[in-house]
């Protein structure tokens, strides 16, 4: 396979006006989200595509004052030098060519992530087959194209608002709704007894990043306290409670009989079955936009593979496209089945009142033609070649990326 052309274009969906959301410690402003666009040509025309972050680390966003707009430059400038008008027999070969090139070490994840998934859609296009065919053939599976789907919504609410969109999200037949807690120790307690009382099919998650990511988080003492009482609540399971790198922090909960998620943030494919390797998380959720693409996640898969305790469930919390990229790897991965579809106001498959979703994401929905198969909370896997999504191009001149921070956090002194 030659690429002849490999291009990256910055994005910005507007969400305006701005919304905040009060959490413990102050609030945060939301302001737009962010995504780069990476799209692969070869000589006879055939794209493949893929999204990643703005920046090099989604975890940079949360800290640094700008929402960093230069992985575009990257994929442009680096990227593009180290693979057009070069042979590459396997996608091994592109990450082999990215790392031994002029991408900068900060980039290098990224960029192989986002070539692995591209060059996965030119492979599965060029051969008329879909992704988790190619896939399943070297897992040795047969694919499940009929997935489950939790809803990835509540940002930030009172307690009784959470419970609303939880109600609206189980009428529409979702596996599971995944909230942000961190409204406060006590109202948090309330949100998970709450939120156990009003669902009876529906599993329930919660996204506990905010505990320890923002300034002035929860102690630990009131995570293990947090992490006990959802636990009893039986909660499906309870992700990011300490900071990604502390697995130590994560093995102590799990001691409790906790079930733990995490694995998203993990810089890595080796850290990532790393954490999994600790015997703390029942769910391992790598994700193909930052591990290494399919074939970096394979690692992380096979680890959980045949293993008791622990599953693959990747996180999605961006476009249609990364759903459907991740959803053509849980069809063809052995013992796994969830998908993670995160919820954004207006979104066109789902007709509910209220709305369930978070905030305003368009970009989401608009970056390729026509729409993904949900119905009753499940996917239907396409089974068009590639990823089987068409590129919408027309984004590039509708959502001009917007310079500066896509979201705020002001605190409380």
């Amino acid at each position: 396979m030659e690429i002849v052309d490999i291009s990256g274009y910055a994005l910005s969906s507007p969400i305006e006006p701005p919304q905040e959301r009060r959490f413990h410690g102050g609030k945060r402003r939301l302001r737009k989200r962010d995504v780069v666009l990476v799209v692969a040509e070869t000589p006879d025309g055939t794209r493949g595509v893929a999204t990643a972050g703005a920046s090099s680390s989604a975890m940079t966003e949360f800290f640094e004052d700008e929402s960093q707009g230069t992985f575009a430059d990257v994929v442009n400038g680096p990227v593009a030098n180290a693979l057009e008008g070069v042979q590459i027999e396997s996608a091994t070969d592109a990450h082999d060519l990215l790392r031994g090139g002029s991408v900068p070490e900060s980039d290098v994840a990224e960029a192989i992530s986002a070539v692995d998934v591209a060059l996965h859609d030119i492979r599965g296009k060029r051969q008329g087959a879909p992704v988790y065919e190619l896939l399943a053939e070297r897992y040795g599976t047969t694919p499940s194209t009929e997935l489950p789907l939790y809803a990835s919504a509540g940002m930030y609410m009172e307690p009784a608002g959470y419970v609303r969109q939880a109600e609206v999200i189980e009428e529409m037949g979702f596996f599971g709704y995944k909230y942000r807690p961190g409204i406060g120790p006590a109202d948090d307690r309330r949100t998970v007894e709450l939120l156990a009382d009003a669902t009876s099919d529906m599993e329930v998650m919660l996204d506990a990043h905010t505990w320890w990511k923002t300034r002035n988080g929860y102690d630990r003492d009131t995570v293990a306290g947090l992490v006990e009482h959802a636990t009893e609540q039986g909660v499906y399971w309870i992700e990011e409670p300490v900071e990604p790198d502390d697995h130590s922090g994560y093995v102590e909960l799990a001691e409790t009989g906790a079930p733990l998620a995490g694995g998203e943030s993990e810089a890595t494919p080796e850290t990532l079955v790393a954490l999994g390797e600790t015997g703390s998380v029942r769910y391992l959720q790598g994700d193909v936009r930052h591990h290494g693409g399919f074939t970096g996640c394979r690692a992380a898969v096979e680890f959980c593979a045949g293993r008791e305790g622990v599953e693959f469930v990747p996180h999605n919390f961006g476009t249609w496209i990364g759903l459907a990229a991740n959803a053509q790897l849980v069809a063809a991965a052995p013992e796994a089945s969830l998908v993670e579809y995160p919820i954004f106001e207006d979104d066109p498959l789902l007709d509910a009142v209220p709305d369930p979703g978070m905030y305003p994401f368009d970009l989401a929905f608009d970056l390729i033609e026509g729409s993904p198969d949900v119905s009753d909370g499940l996917l239907s896997v396409s089974d068009d070649p590639g990823l089987g999504v068409e590129v919408n191009l027309d984004v590039v001149e509708e959502y001009p990326f917007r310079p500066g921070p896509w979201t705020e956090f002001h605190y409380r002194t």
